[in-house]
Formats: structure tokens, C-alpha cells, sequence
């Protein structure tokens, strides 16, 4: 009898346990680590904030165990991924597995699962934790390029194309719910196809034209110092996330005073934002270079694609990886998710044209964009993938692969 007490108690403490974390990972999804609080993670469940501290001391620690259990649940679907015995076939089941727990999550028979991004957030030992539980679940998914069919490709080649897959699982949880759950398995199958075949037409090739990135680099000496804080808080809000790139770190990385930090911007969600308007301007003259290219759609949408992963390793680079959103208020997101949206759909409009005149075969226009700003968005991260990969190869490396297929040379 006492066992059984014992056992009911057990039950009714992982109940509330998963009823606590279900709730934490929509808030997590919606306004990341900096939004997530104990006491709205209690009110969604019906407990008192006290409660929640029983299962969870800290933010942090609820946050990391949304991840954690996020992980677990990708490792089941790698693991059964990895049962085919061909690369391709692996892929596939990866692919539908992922976007079937993705249409259960959207009907409501499985838990949501976290934006992985928001680690960058976390502090230390939560941050160590879950990066460490990443990092296994990526050696793992590499797996699929361990193919003796695959011999030919580098370690620092798998790794980047393991990392442009993943991005495009991670990505599509932001572009999914536009369409209806009963199409996710048809919507898997497009996502492989392209990944698999790229979008090249039968006489396209891999030959992007060069763009002067150098071009884009602001002139004046007013908009160059602009430029330069821009940057630097760039790149700690692209490493650290949105709650780790506080004002005293930019303003140390600058070695200027807070001061001269609120010259810039009047509080951290301006400069968040100023770092937005700043990477959809370039996105945009890029892509609107690349428009004005001679050639074929398919010429200018690689070579727009090629340019931007460029900018990311060069000296103006990188741009803000768009994780960063979840931290910012509803207000202001929404008209930079706007922006965002406008990048995609005229890449997608590149995709169309390229279709109809033949230099693009014939892949569904919205799918291709979103993958291609998916991949580009992960550019940023190449430098930290590869060490040492030369701004020049950073198109080849990361960006061919998604256009040409994943596993062609």
C-alpha cells in the first residue's frame, strides 16, 4: 500500500514536472530565455511561483531542461534516422520523422519543441550543459556523411553540410505554421527533395558572379562609427544571445563608457533592433545587386547567395542571426519579422522567374527561399564551424551544397 501511495506520488510529480516544462517551452518559443519567468511558467499550469521552485530553483535551470528534453526527443529521431543503410535514405527518414513530430506538436499530440538558439542565453553550468548535449546530437546526425560513397568529402565539409541540415530543421519550426499540419508530410518530401537534388535546372552549373561587398561599407565618418558599434554588438548578441550581450560587454568590446553607448541608442532593445535594420539593409542591396547581374535568375540567386556568405566572413561581417528576435518585445518584432519576410519572398520571387524561364527546376518558390535564407542566416556561424575557412570558400563550402545537392560534389 505504501508502495503504491509512493508510486501515485511519483506519477503526480512527473505529471506537474512535463505540465510545467509543455508551458515553459511556448514562452521559451515566443520571448526566449530573457521572457521566460518562473511565475508565468506557474500561472500557465495553475501553481504558485513556490511550486515551481520545487521542480526548478532557477530560470535557467527550467530553461536548459526545456532544451534538454528537446534533445532527447531529436535523439530518438536521429537514432532511428540512422537505421537506413543508404546517406540518402538516411536523410529522408530524418526529414520525415522531424516534420511529423512537428505536425503532432501543431495538433496538440506532442509537446512543442524548444528554439535551440536561446542556449546562447543561458549562463553557466546550464549553458555548458545543453551546448555539450548539442554538440553530441550534431557528431551524431554527421553520421550521415561517414558513407564510403561520401570518402571524397573533408571532416570540415561534413561539418558544414551537417550544420546547413540541421539549420533547415531548425528554421522550418519559424515557417511551418503558415501551412496547414495535414501538408507537413508533403512539405518534408519538398524539403529533402531540394536538399538532395538542389534547384539547379539540367544546364545550370555552380558559377556565381562576383559582387564588391566592399561596396556596402558605409563612407562618412559619422555612419563608420555607427558601423563599428553596430558590429562589435553584433557579434557578442550572435555569440552570447540577446540576455548575454549586456550593455557593460558592448561597451568593454568598444572600450567606450556607457555613456557613449546611450549616445547610440537610448536601450539595448534600440541597438537589438538598429542591428536588424543593419543586416536587412545589406541583405536587401545584396540581393538587389545580384538582380542587376547579367544572366540567368539562377546566376543572380547564387551569386546573391555567394556574396552574403562572403559578408559573413569578412571584415564588415557577420550579420545578426535572427534568434535574437524572441528576446524583443511583440511590438518591436513584428515589423522586423516583416523585413525578414520581405527578404525571403524575393528570393522566392528569383526562384519563380528561374522556374519559368528553365535555369531553376521546378521546386516549390516559398520552400526554396525559406531554405536559402536558412542557410545564409547559419553563415554566420561558419567562422566558429570551420576556423580558419577563407572568406572566399565560404559560398562553396556552405551554400553550394544547398543548391547543387547535398551529397554532389
Amino acid at each position: 500500500m505504501a508502495q503504491a501511495a509512493m508510486a501515485r506520488g511519483t506519477d503526480r510529480f512527473e505529471r506537474k514536472r512535463v505540465a510545467i516544462l509543455d508551458a515553459a517551452t511556448e514562452l521559451l518559443n515566443s520571448r526566449g530565455v530573457k521572457g521566460l519567468t518562473l511565475s508565468e511558467a506557474a500561472a500557465a499550469v495553475g501553481l504558485s511561483t513556490t511550486s515551481v521552485t520545487y521542480y526548478f530553483k532557477r530560470k535557467d535551470d527550467l530553461a536548459a531542461a526545456c532544451m534538454l528534453r528537446g534533445l532527447d526527443d531529436l535523439n530518438v529521431i536521429v537514432d532511428e534516422a540512422l537505421a537506413p543503410a543508404s546517406p540518402e535514405a538516411c536523410l529522408r527518414a530524418l526529414i520525415g520523422l522531424y516534420f511529423d513530430r512537428q505536425r503532432g506538436a501543431a495538433v496538440g499530440e506532442a509537446a512543442a519543441l524548444p528554439a535551440f538558439a536561446e542556449v546562447r542565453a543561458l549562463n553557466d553550468p546550464q549553458r555548458s550543459e545543453v551546448v555539450a548535449a548539442l554538440s553530441r546530437l550534431f557528431r551524431k546526425l554527421r553520421q550521415i556523411f561517414d558513407a564510403p560513397e561520401l570518402a571524397w568529402l573533408s571532416r570540415g565539409r561534413k561539418t558544414a553540410r551537417t550544420a546547413m541540415v540541421l539549420e533547415q530543421l531548425f528554421w522550418a519550426s519559424a515557417w511551418l505554421p503558415r501551412r496547414q499540419p495535414d501538408d507537413y508530410g508533403r512539405i518534408g518530401e519538398q524539403v529533402f527533395d531540394i536538399l538532395v537534388r538542389g534547384m539547379a535546372g539540367e544546364a545550370s552549373r555552380w558559377a556565381p558572379m562576383p559582387i564588391a561587398i566592399g561596396k556596402l561599407a558605409p563612407r562618412d565618418r559619422s555612419a563608420m562609427s555607427q558601423e563599428t558599434f553596430l558590429l562589435a554588438a553584433t557579434r557578442l548578441i550572435n555569440a552570447r544571445g540577446y540576455r548575454g550581450a549586456s550593455v557593460d560587454k558592448i561597451s568593454a568590446e568598444l572600450n567606450v563608457t556607457k555613456g557613449s553607448f546611450y549616445h547610440h541608442n537610448d536601450a539595448k532593445d534600440d541597438l537589438v533592433t538598429a542591428c536588424f535594420d543593419r543586416t536587412y539593409e545589406v541583405m536587401t542591396r545584396l540581393q538587389g545587386l545580384a538582380m542587376g547581374l547579367d544572366g540567368d535568375q539562377w546566376t543572380k540567386l547564387i551569386s546573391a547567395g555567394a556574396a552574403v556568405a562572403e559578408y559573413q566572413l569578412s571584415p564588415h561581417g557577420p550579420l545578426l542571426r535572427t534568434s535574437a528576435l524572441t528576446a524583443l518585445p511583440e511590438a518591436i518584432r513584428a515589423p522586423l519579422v516583416e523585413q525578414s519576410e520581405r527578404i525571403s519572398e524575393r528570393f522566392a520571387t528569383m526562384v519563380a522567374d528561374g522556374v519559368s524561364e528553365g535555369s531553376i527546376r521546378a521546386v516549390d518558390p516559398f520552400i526554396a527561399a525559406q531554405m536559402l535564407n536558412a542557410t545564409l542566416n547559419a553563415s554566420a556561424e561558419l567562422g566558429f564551424l570551420l576556423p580558419g575557412v577563407s572568406q572566399k570558400a565560404a559560398a562553396a563550402v556552405f551554400v553550394r551544397p544547398l543548391m547543387t545537392g547535398v551529397f554532389q560534389k
